[in-house]
């Protein structure tokens, strides 16, 4: 399994319709994603939007003067592509994509049609085959570095409405045997409320690559509900990387309109060619957390998004988006959406 910092030829992106659960914030959250696919598709990377047929005129016309964007018809429940879209691991000199089963973690949602996008949609654009693992993961529970040390969480892994009673270490062999990881660490502490992803590492816990790691911490609330869970976390990171530099994010404390804490995470960002989308909730913790992200990646340009509206859906940046590694794709694809607004044509 490749780092996130693997030079990217695309980034893939499932388009908000009123057949999502977004259609409260539909306006704002398209926004958000215009703001976002602006951000890639101005770095030398191009954007795999996945449209249900229905909806592409409709997101051509909300894109208007955008480039490097590629239509691709699909039908999906949700459209956090990070937990069932392919993950791309290199062997040899060839990029190799990769699936699990995806269950709307842990049986919490249908996502029969989730499960089905990498087989039925996206194969047709990579030069090889899916290969697929028969193991529940998502790809927001997988974090692994340029050394192929892998991190998790077991709270995420240990929801037996994803694997039964199967155990970390069962999992560690899997995850040495599909992605190639050579340490596997599983954290125990920390989980923000309201994530229904039961912990996933893209939340908490991320490497940087020059082995640095950034911490989502609690440090500016010391009353906070979460203070005690994530200082364990920090203390725990701290114990099993003694020789990293440590960056700890300040926590905002956002409610929706019901009064329910939703789990913003500054951790959540996307890094993409020498650039890092990082979420911002328009909270007085977002320049200091700005701030610190561009000290854990201090070669790179940090591009704040505005993530207010994707929150209220529980994730954000990172959750939304898959990156595809330069080489993936076929090159008739890729071709497809270099400066474009295009819809996916198929094989010529």
């Amino acid at each position: 399994m490749l780092p996130e910092w693997h030079s990217q030829e695309a980034i893939i992106l499932a388009w908000p319709d009123e057949n999502t659960d977004w259609k409260p914030w539909l306006d704002d959250v398209r926004q958000t994603y215009r703001q976002l696919i602006q951000a890639i598709t101005s770095n030398n990377t191009g954007v795999i939007l996945l449209v249900r047929e229905t909806q592409l005129a409709v997101a051509k016309e909300h894109l208007q003067g955008c480039n490097n964007i590629l239509l691709v018809s699909a039908n999906y429940n949700d459209t956090w592509c990070r937990d069932y879209c392919f993950l791309t691991g290199s062997v040899g000199q060839k990029l190799q994509p990769i699936e699990f089963t995806f269950n709307g973690w842990g049986n919490k949602f249908n996502a029969n049609n989730d499960n089905k996008i990498n087989q039925s949609v996206l194969a047709e654009l990579c030069k090889l085959p899916i290969l697929s693992v028969d193991l529940v993961a998502e790809g927001g529970a997988l974090e692994i570095d340029q050394h192929g040390h892998l991190l998790s969480t077991a709270l995420c892994l240990q929801n037996p409405e994803r694997n039964g009673d199967m155990t970390l270490a069962a999992y560690k062999s899997a995850f040495a045997q599909h992605l190639g990881a050579s340490q596997i660490s599983i954290l125990e502490n920390g989980h923000l409320e309201g994530d229904d992803t039961d912990g996933h590492i893209d939340t908490l816990v991320r490497f940087t690559p020059n082995n640095g790691v950034v911490i989502q911490s609690c440090f500016n609330r010391p009353d906070d509900s979460h203070f005690e869970g994530l200082n364990s976390l920090v203390d725990e990171v701290k114990a099993l990387f003694p020789a990293h530099q440590i960056f700890e994010l300040p926590l905002p404390c956002i409610h929706n309109k019901v009064g329910e804490r939703l789990p913003a995470s500054y951790a959540n960002y996307l890094i993409n060619n020498q650039q890092v989308l990082c979420p911002i909730y328009r909270q007085p913790e977002d320049e200091l957390a700005l701030t610190i992200i561009g000290e854990a990646y201090p070669d790179y340009q940090i591009i704040p998004i505005d993530s207010l509206p994707l929150v209220q859906q529980f994730g954000s940046v990172h959750c939304l988006s898959m990156q595809v590694p330069v080489g993936t794709l076929k090159t008739n694809v890729v071709k497809q959406f270099i400066d474009g607004l295009n819809t996916f044509a198929g094989e010529e």
